[in-house]
């Protein structure tokens, strides 16, 4: 399946020095997974970390989406993971608190060929949004909103205020571009409610998914992020109704009361290719 036509609904953060959670995520029903060698590795553990992460990526992951997360490449660790990554069996190399074009360019000169994938976490990766994205191996955008809310010095509120402007920069660079974009954690991961809540978010802003940061969580953003029944129902009668009204001669059909024209018969065909594409990944 082309990478940017897979989903990208559950991505997982995995510690890649944990064995046992390397294991377990085999398993679980995640479209992408973050092995991370940063925030989740202890300083003495990084190098040990590489090889085991290597080691485990050997053996397959199904259609997992396989994201390394390297360290920042101004770190005494980040080249010797970059060089470590691009040898791996990985999807993408997802680089931290990219602020720069020119940060990808040092990423592809270690990890030639390799698809790169950027955390945009703070005010000036925002303000640069549009310059990252239009780089040549980028494929994705992960938004880091506890680094970002630290940046701003901002207050958590439920309707995420303070992240607005910085997701909407985001957002425009990521589709304008036609970047994958996926939405910051929720940290209190026994919320069932809140993460509920703040996944209807990001799927209404236009997320392509939500990073998670425990299994408990997947479910939820599993299905926020998926077609659901009666938009797959819509989708099918919408197209029905206008290639109908196009046979006739027209050119607008009308369902449930509401036009429909050539944009959202195209909209209605992407809901279709996403559901088809989610079930695939079960297969």
């Amino acid at each position: 399946m082309d990478m940017a036509a897979r989903p990208y609904r559950s991505v997982l953060y995995i510690p890649a020095s944990k064995d046992r959670a390397l294991e377990k995520a085999r398993t679980l029903p995640v479209d992408a997974i973050i092995f991370d060698l940063e925030d989740a590795v202890a300083p003495a553990e990084k190098p040990g970390a590489r090889d085991t992460l290597a080691a485990a990526l050997a053996s397959s992951y199904g259609n997992r989406t396989r994201i390394v997360r390297i360290n920042g490449l101004d770190t005494e660790w980040g080249e010797a993971d970059a060089k470590a990554a691009a040898a791996m069996d990985c999807d993408a190399i997802l680089l931290p608190k990219v602020e720069t074009a020119a940060q990808l360019d040092a990423l592809a000169a270690l990890a030639p060929g390799k698809p790169l994938w950027a955390m945009m976490e703070t005010p000036k990766g925002m303000l640069a949004a549009a310059e990252i994205a239009a780089h040549p191996a980028l494929k994705g955008f992960v938004m880091g909103t506890n680094d970002l809310a630290k940046e701003l010095n901002s207050r958590f509120r439920a309707d995420r205020l303070p992240m607005l402007s910085g997701l909407g920069l985001c957002l425009l660079a990521a589709k304008a571009h036609g970047v994958i974009i996926v939405d910051g954690v929720y940290n209190a991961f026994k919320d069932e409610d809140g993460l509920k809540a703040e996944c209807e978010q990001g799927r209404d802003m236009g997320m392509d998914g939500k990073t998670l940061i425990h299994p408990a969580q997947i479910d939820i953003a599993n299905t926020a992020f998926a077609p659901s029944d009666a938009e797959i129902d819509l989708a099918q009668r919408q197209i029905a109704a206008y290639e109908e009204t196009v046979a006739q001669g027209g050119g607008v059909a009308v369902v449930d009361g509401k036009i429909v024209e050539n944009l959202h018969v195209e909209t209605a065909r992407k809901t279709l290719a996403k559901a088809e594409a989610i079930a695939a990944l079960a297969e």
